[in-house]
């Protein structure tokens, strides 16, 4: 089992909730974090400065075709950011209930 941290961002805190929610309540990751962050970016020709909410979930790399479908369907950006990165070190305990709280039954 391979552990991953999935992330996405949005423009509002509702949003980030509302997104987290419905993830872990799918199964799809065993949980998600939500913080504030500020983001600069390059958007049709000009650099964007806007507040924004980064949710990170924690699951395993088998979830991640499903988490980032759930992502796209649930977002409301044109263009979400989406990636993931995978876990190289974890505590095995933890790495568990990950996997086991990412298991769709």
């Amino acid at each position: 089992m391979k552990l991953i941290a999935a992330t996405t961002t949005v423009a509002h805190q509702a949003d980030a909730q509302r997104m987290a929610k419905a993830i872990v309540e799918r199964r799809l990751a065993a949980c998600a974090q939500i913080s504030a962050i500020e983001s600069f970016y390059r958007w049709e020709g000009a650099v964007q400065n806007e507040s924004e909410w980064r949710i990170d979930f924690k699951t395993t790399a088998e979830q991640y075709p499903a988490i980032e479908a759930a992502i796209r369907e649930l977002h409301p950006y044109e263009l979400p950011a989406i990636t993931a990165v995978a876990v190289e070190a974890v505590f095995e305990p933890y790495a568990r209930w990950v996997a086991e709280g990412a298991e769709r039954g």
